[in-house]
């Protein structure tokens, strides 16, 4: 029985440090996930224990719609900075315009149901604990995707100006890692608050 020996002085492997715009990005994620889990808590703790209506199943309606619309925008921003990683600016520009147009569409579908539910239905965030918490989780997601759709629009410019291109693909792929979030919140959302809530 024979045993090879195997060496393991050789070239040193170079430890590289990760990209802080992407460390950064995930300490935010992080934080901003453990506040978005209080607002969740909150709202499944007190569901049901308003003594007073409207009632989520008397007001609520699923959108549907528009949730597609914002979880489509991760597609077209996920393929835009691939893209863009690759050269293609004119592509990149234009996926990304539709990002941000799907992200305006679906802020615009939340502004119009909380229009009804205020104007029809009279529920405010001072209505019951159910409009207090509705209010406080959707409209806490609304902040955020409006922070994402602003900070995509400033790309947008500097894309606009030919400030864009492969040596900041590093960073547009950090602002897609806070849309991904972003969408991935409002899958939690939607489920607690139109699925589990009702």
């Amino acid at each position: 029985m024979s045993a090879t020996t195997t060496s393991l002085a050789g070239t040193p492997v170079a430890w590289k440090l990760p990209y802080r715009g992407r460390v950064g990005m995930a300490c935010l994620i992080s934080a901003e996930s453990a506040i978005f889990t209080i607002f969740v808590v909150a709202y499944l703790y007190y569901v049901g224990k308003s003594f007073s209506g409207p009632t989520p199943r008397e007001v609520l309606e699923t959108p549907i719609f528009y949730t597609i619309c914002l979880l489509s925008s991760s597609l077209t921003i996920h393929f835009a900075g691939k893209l863009l990683e690759r050269g293609r600016r004119g592509t990149f520009l234009a996926l990304w315009s539709l990002t941000i147009a799907l992200g305006a569409f679906f802020l615009y579908g939340t502004g119009q149901e909380w229009h009804r539910l205020i104007y029809k239905h009279g529920l405010t965030i001072s209505t019951n604990l159910f409009g207090t918490t509705y209010y406080s989780l959707v409209g806490l997601h609304a902040f955020h995707v409006t922070a994402g759709l602003i900070m995509m629009s400033i790309v947008l410019l500097f894309g606009l100006a030919g400030r864009v291109g492969p040596e900041q693909s590093a960073r547009v792929e950090v602002l897609s890692l806070y849309w991904h979030f972003v969408d991935a919140v409002w899958v939690v959302v939607f489920t607690v608050v139109y699925v589990l809530g009702r």
